[in-house]
């Protein structure tokens, strides 16, 4: 079991607080994984309008995760949505290494710069909406349209969907694909007795790329990161 705690408990002191709010509420006695959802933090008991925002501390609050992990209460803990920069200012403090950035990616947002930094470092990386958003109105983007995963599809009897997460999975990354059909998930669940060949595998590299989940809460003249830029160190 994986849980993410929310943006207004960053302080020490709250971190341990919404791990057990979170174990009761699930009747664990621990995680399996711990994540820190953001580098971003507002004021406890308030939501992320910008009057509540907070400079985040993410050492200390990196260091109450360690805590917990220490305690047996998060058998591994993680961050989310760090960029290469920020996950390596948090390995140069660490006791404990972050094990897992979970982050958005995808063939239309690849992640080539964090893929590499994280192999290198040891991180593994998780891949959420690696399906882009298909069906929402939050996150416009339905990358089971992209012209090369239908042709990709097309040329190995497979649906986009499935192709779309054989790649992340043949980069080494493990997905978080969320559906409501059974069909889909008996489908998405069909990866991995096959595998796309490395000259189709090839072709991934002329997708043009774009990040779909901006962070547009975070970004704003009060806040810690004035620019999307900012928010992602230039991995935007």
């Amino acid at each position: 079991m994986a849980y993410g705690f929310r943006n207004d408990h960053h302080a020490p002191e709250d971190v341990p607080e919404a791990l057990n709010e979170s174990l009761n509420d699930l009747q664990l006695d621990y995680l399996d994984l711990y994540l820190i959802h953001w580098p971003f933090r507002v004021k406890k008991g308030t939501n992320n309008n910008p009057e509540n925002f907070v400079t985040p501390d993410i050492p200390a609050t990196w260091g109450a995760m360690e805590k917990l992990h220490d305690a047996g209460k998060a058998r591994a803990i993680g961050v989310s949505n760090f960029s290469s920069k920020k996950l390596g200012d948090l390995l140069a403090v660490a006791r404990v290494p972050p094990a897992v950035d979970q982050v958005e990616c995808h063939p239309c947002w690849q992640q080539t710069k964090l893929h590499n930094f994280c192999q290198s470092a040891g991180v593994h990386l998780s891949a959420y909406s690696p399906l882009g958003s298909p069906g929402t109105t939050w996150m416009n983007g339905n990358i089971l349209k992209e012209p090369i995963i239908i042709s990709i599809s097309e040329k190995l009897r497979k649906t986009p969907a499935q192709v779309a997460l054989r790649w992340n999975i043949q980069m080494g990354h493990s997905v978080l694909p969320k559906s409501t059909n059974q069909e889909r998930i008996k489908q998405n669940l069909d990866v991995h007795d096959w595998s796309i060949p490395d000259d189709v595998l090839a072709k991934f590299s002329e997708i043009k790329e774009a990040r779909l989940l901006r962070g547009n809460f975070a970004v704003n003249p009060q806040s810690v990161y004035k620019t999307h830029e900012e928010l992602w160190d230039g991995e935007i």
